[in-house]
């Protein structure tokens, strides 16, 4: 008899072990602010991060070397064959032609109105891509619908939007905020879609044992987890915004619209100013590498450090 209370007891200690064993390691809610970055953090090492100096020999230096032996390049035939100046200036007749523009206050003037323009037409598309994205890629019946659409109006140039939009709107900033949208939304929402495609399975699978209902599910696991595609579209979001701002300030001129760096482009052309339109141009370009230097490749280096896919050493 003794022996077999022994055995009883150590039974039921063993079995109430093995409860509370189970009990503390079923996962709660509170987990599921961790999980991502738990993930995030996986196999990241932050030793790897690589210095201010190699960053800025390796990103920044081979573009300025290749551009200054460009202009070298282009100043040297300019010299030897000696075209007409109004068929192909020289780099100096083009830093001329700035100066003057700048002097007379018009490149600070353009520059202001476009990027402010350009800015906040991107904010917006954001607000709208990002929730759109989300929901087509969450409800499929939804997405087999509307994703041929999306689809199609990404591939359609944003500057055959310009005509309706001047009929819609008018010679207004209007106009060239929905043609900023129009180009900038379809490859937001692309993004993200791709980017949710991308995300493992298992994810959901441990967000729903962990508790989290759709809501938070799309938005503390599969969002994050979808951030390289997002930050993909992020950026080609800009690059069409950017390119549909100049298109729209290049057709719709006058009214109440500003001047902008596309309105600006245009008055070279009926000017015949060359030197003037390959100014112009080269500030549209200067614009749109200062915003991919100075704010999508770090938020993509980060991102990449964070999940410990950045090479040791590498920049990007």
């Amino acid at each position: 008899m003794p022996h077999d209370t022994t055995a009883l007891l150590d039974s039921s200690t063993a079995t109430a072990g093995a409860d509370a064993g189970r009990a503390s390691a079923t996962p709660g809610h509170d987990d599921l602010r961790s999980l991502e970055a738990g993930l995030d953090r996986l196999q990241t090492d932050p030793d790897r991060a690589p210095g201010a100096w190699r960053r800025l020999t390796t990103s920044v230096v081979p573009p300025i070397v290749f551009v200054v032996a460009l202009v070298a390049a282009w100043q040297l035939t300019v010299m030897i064959a000696q075209p007409r100046p109004d068929i192909v200036p020289g780099p100096l007749d083009v830093v001329g032609a700035i100066s003057q523009s700048w002097e007379a206050g018009r490149v600070q003037l353009a520059v202001a109105t476009s990027l402010e323009r350009g800015v906040l037409g991107f904010l917006i598309a954001v607000a709208v891509g990002t929730p759109l994205g989300l929901l087509l890629a969450e409800v499929r019946p939804l997405r087999r619908a509307m994703g041929p659409i999306i689809s199609g109006l990404q591939v359609l140039p944003s500057v055959a939007w310009v005509p309706a939009a001047i009929i819609w709107f008018g010679l207004t900033d209007a106009t060239v905020y929905f043609v900023v949208l129009m180009g900038a939304v379809p490859s937001i929402v692309n993004g993200l879609i791709s980017g949710i495609e991308q995300v493992p399975p298992q994810l959901r699978r441990v967000g729903t044992v962990l508790g989290a209902g759709p809501a938070r599910l799309a938005l503390l696991i599969v969002l994050p987890a979808a951030l390289p595609g997002y930050v993909a579209g992020l950026k080609q979001g800009w690059a069409f915004s950017w390119r549909s701002l100049m298109a729209a300030e290049i057709i719709a001129v006058g009214g109440t619209i500003g001047f902008g760096l596309g309105s600006m482009l245009q008055q070279s052309r009926e000017l015949a100013d060359l030197g003037g339109v390959l100014a112009t141009i080269l500030v549209i370009l200067a614009i749109g590498i200062l915003i991919e230097l100075a704010f999508f490749a770090p938020l993509e280096r980060r991102m990449l450090r964070r999940r410990g896919l950045l090479v040791h050493g590498g920049a990007r």
